[in-house]
């Protein structure tokens, strides 16, 4: 059919009004012939629309009215437009139905809510785990369903980029995670999931490393005495000598692995840190320098450290003391003969920045991602020359978190690495 236009529409008219206007010229009754073709033009018009405002309102049928001239392009056009409604409205129908179909596989209570916390919607594992009715609490502001002072505040300042873990409102038992992500314009996503048995799983992994830690540690202390009572009976350079120093050297290894293991149980077992104690990290560097130094004397290391005196830390020494000697030994094991390593402890931008830089041999990229792993070893008959654990970066990542922290390595191969952090301005003391 052709698109209607003003053009069609004056030449309808003209031929509507022309056969008026010639009979009025020649009755010379113009004006009331006029008249009455307007009247009967409006009259037509009306009824038109009539039949219009029934169809849309009244008749539940989608048989499109008859209609004549501009009023048959008007019905055309408004059933089109109905037509490509439907359509719509029958394609979001459809993808509502798979998000709920999807959102009510999901393991996790899913509930949609507007910015300002008028609830959208939830899935049923939502009305399982916190409690709420659905279609009942359309509507309904989240934080009047749950109103635990944390939930609240999380949502009010909007910092999303870490989940929130807290009690079950209905089941003091039961641990929940927290996750909400903003999407569309004024829209969030909230997805809950019960996290009972991963916390449960890793106490238990505590509880049994720093027992198992503990039970091996009187044991080994008194083999170590029986291999030091051994190696003063034997001469050395005989088999039974040479046997009795890699006895010697691998429980000396088992002691520094149960050591390590002890130390991070610590740290993992402290959630957060003592502020009202004041560490010297001046005096602390210090003492490590010796100790480095002592360390590297056989491999003829150069060892520099620059520290701000005045810079101190508030917290938990003994967690910053490993954090520090664990980087600060590493490079001291890794790096080899005649080589460098650099300490810095100064003031940054944001906080107190620590540094270990050294020229060792490097460390490839794709081992970088996993170095804070435990046990994670990028070459595993050198840590055993040297003594290694595994455990060293994985306590000092684990202290770091306490600080708000995070650990940064950079390294090249064959030129050196430099292992850093930066202790937040509200930890620093001067």
């Amino acid at each position: 059919m052709k698109t209607y236009t003003w053009k069609g529409l004056f030449f309808a008219s003209l031929l509507f009004y022309m056969p008026v206007i010639i009979a009025g010229l020649i009755l010379g009754l113009l004006s009331e012939l006029l008249a009455v073709a307007f009247f009967l033009h409006i009259i037509w018009h009306y009824l038109y629309l009539k039949k219009l405002n029934n169809w849309l309102w009244n008749s539940k049928s989608t048989i499109l009215p008859d209609g004549k001239y501009e009023w048959e392009h008007a019905f055309i056009g408004i059933y089109n437009l109905q037509q490509r409604l439907r359509n719509r409205r029958k394609k979001l129908a459809r993808m509502i139905s798979r998000f709920r179909e999807g959102a009510e596989a999901l393991p996790d209570a899913v509930v949609v809510f507007q910015k300002g916390g008028e609830i959208i919607w939830c899935n049923r594992l939502a009305q399982v785990q916190l409690g709420f009715k659905w279609p009942g609490d359309g509507g309904e502001n989240i934080t009047n369903l749950i109103r635990n002072p944390d939930f609240v505040n999380y949502l009010k300042n909007e910092e999303f980029h870490e989940p929130l873990g807290m009690i079950s409102p209905l089941n003091t038992e039961k641990f929940l995670e927290f996750r909400v992500m903003p999407y569309a314009q004024n829209q969030r996503l909230l997805i809950v999931r019960d996290i009972t048995a991963y916390r449960q799983a890793d106490q238990t992994r505590r509880e049994f490393v720093a027992n198992v830690s503990h039970e091996l540690r009187t044991p080994l202390t008194v083999l170590q005495g029986y291999i030091e009572i051994l190696n003063m009976q034997v001469e050395s350079g005989t088999p039974q000598g040479k046997a009795i120093t890699v006895l010697d050297q691998q429980t000396e290894r088992m002691c520094s692995l149960v050591e390590q293991l002890m130390v991070l149980s610590k740290i993992e077992s402290a959630p957060t840190i003592d502020l009202d104690e004041q560490v010297d990290v001046a005096a602390l560097l210090a003492q490590i320098e010796d100790e480095a130094n002592a360390l590297g004397e056989k491999k003829q290391l150069t060892i520099v450290f620059n520290i701000d005196n005045q810079l101190g830390l508030l917290g938990n020494e003994m967690q910053i003391r490993s954090a520090m000697t664990n980087l600060i030994y590493n490079a001291v094991k890794y790096t080899p003969v005649n080589g460098n390593i650099q300490v810095d402890w100064s003031r940054a931008d944001h906080g107190a920045y620590f540094s270990v830089t050294d020229d060792g041999d490097g460390i490839s990229p794709h081992h970088i991602l996993h170095l804070t792993e435990r046990f994670y070893r990028v070459d595993h008959s050198r840590s055993r020359d040297t003594g290694g654990t595994g455990l060293g970066l994985s306590i000092v990542k684990h202290v770091l978190t306490h600080y708000d922290s995070e650990l940064l390595i950079e390294s090249t191969l064959h030129e050196g690495s430099q292992f850093s952090f930066i202790i937040p301005e509200s930890y620093v003391i001067e």
